[in-house]
């Protein structure tokens, strides 16, 4: 130990609910780099955990989502369906979309929504399998 302590880690601003077969993560205020990667983590780890065959992630309380926060999105819907679960971003604001579609940034990787509702229904239509997702669009 190098005799410095270091600073307990502030509470992550995402919650992870399980429901059914599938994994709810709400981000509930905006997150810097840091969090981003937590959340990350932490969600690939619940769903293996859970053995999760879909994850919705609910993003209607962010007001920006920079190019590291989509590309982190994007990544993090990869990873998923390696492990065999199917992401949809729910609640993507107007103005978000806006600036995403200006500055060229996509989620390619995953599909999105326009609420938690639809989210549900998508997954639901995959059958929790995403077969069909993985056999097309490659």
């Amino acid at each position: 130990m190098s005799g410095v302590d270091r600073p307990e880690q502030e509470p992550l601003r995402v919650s992870i609910l399980a429901q059914r077969a599938y994994l709810i993560a709400s981000i509930h205020t905006a997150l810097d780099d840091e969090h981003f990667e937590r959340f990350q983590k932490d969600l690939i780890d619940e769903i293996g955990r859970r053995r999760a065959r879909g994850v919705i992630i609910d993003v209607a309380a962010l007001d920006v989502l920079d190019s590291f926060g989509s590309r982190t999105l994007r990544d993090l819907g990869q990873v998923a369906r390696l492990r065999g679960a199917e992401t949809v971003v729910v609640g993507i604001q107007p103005e978000v979309a806006f600036a995403m579609v200006k500055f060229g940034i996509n989620l390619n990787s995953m599909y999105t929504a326009l609420d938690l509702e639809d989210g549900r229904s998508l997954l639901d239509e995959l059958g929790g399998s995403g077969a069909e997702l993985r056999s097309s669009g490659n």
